[in-house]
């Protein structure tokens, strides 16, 4: 990892102590839930969805019992939601009958259920199971790349860029600090950049100064 990268990280931290991750969750099955329908939806819109979901459907089991147009109903503020609860209720008979009822733990299997891709995949993997992985959101993408710790077009080989570059024991970390600096400070429009604590570190900065 080179000085730049460890400069970022490490300042990263600091400006950062309180890093999380946002979706409330008790089970690996809610969190893998809370994020597919995290897709195009802020965490705090999900977070109060999934208070009352959780509460009245906790576990797969429960999930096994609402059918589609009772599932539609209680998300029905979020965006997408007809095709989050068709995926969600498939994924969940996936779960039962390909996976004993229990969520995987490795990127093959859980890409391989219905509405999972790699970043929800990811997420599940760094926040359920503490497996390194880097989650590319919007925030991850834009940020990683403005700094120039990637250089890349799309969000597949920013993950591979980052995953390059950073050590592999500070992967969770990095992608956690990426996404909370992306929505407190490097804004898609008019990022802060006069109080950027890596402004001095970025290529976005350097390049967009007078």
């Amino acid at each position: 990892m080179n000085s730049k990268t460890s400069e970022v990280i490490k300042l990263l931290t600091k400006e950062y102590p309180d890093i999380k991750c946002l979706l409330d969750h008790e089970t690996p099955f809610q969190l893998l839930v809370a994020t597919i329908l995290s897709a195009q939806t802020t965490d705090k819109k999900v977070n109060e969805i999934t208070k009352d979901l959780f509460r009245d459907y906790p576990t797969l089991d429960d999930f096994l019992l609402l059918t589609r147009e009772e599932l539609e109903e209680r998300i029905k503020q979020i965006g997408l939601y007809r095709n989050k609860s068709k995926h969600i209720l498939l994924m969940c008979r996936q779960l039962k009958e390909q996976f004993g009822g229990e969520v995987p733990n490795t990127l093959e299997d859980l890409t391989s259920l219905a509405g999972v891709g790699r970043k929800t995949a990811n997420v599940v993997l760094s926040n359920a199971f503490g497996v390194p992985a880097i989650a590319v959101d919007t925030h991850v993408f834009r940020v990683s790349n403005r700094i120039g710790i990637a250089n890349a077009k799309n969000v597949l080989n920013t993950e591979l860029q980052l995953q390059e570059a950073v050590d592999k024991s500070l992967w969770i970390l990095t992608h956690r600090l990426l996404i909370f600096h992306g929505r407190r400070c490097c804004y898609a429009r008019n990022p802060n950049c006069d109080e950027c604590i890596i402004k001095e570190y970025c290529d976005y900065y350097k390049s967009a100064k007078p």
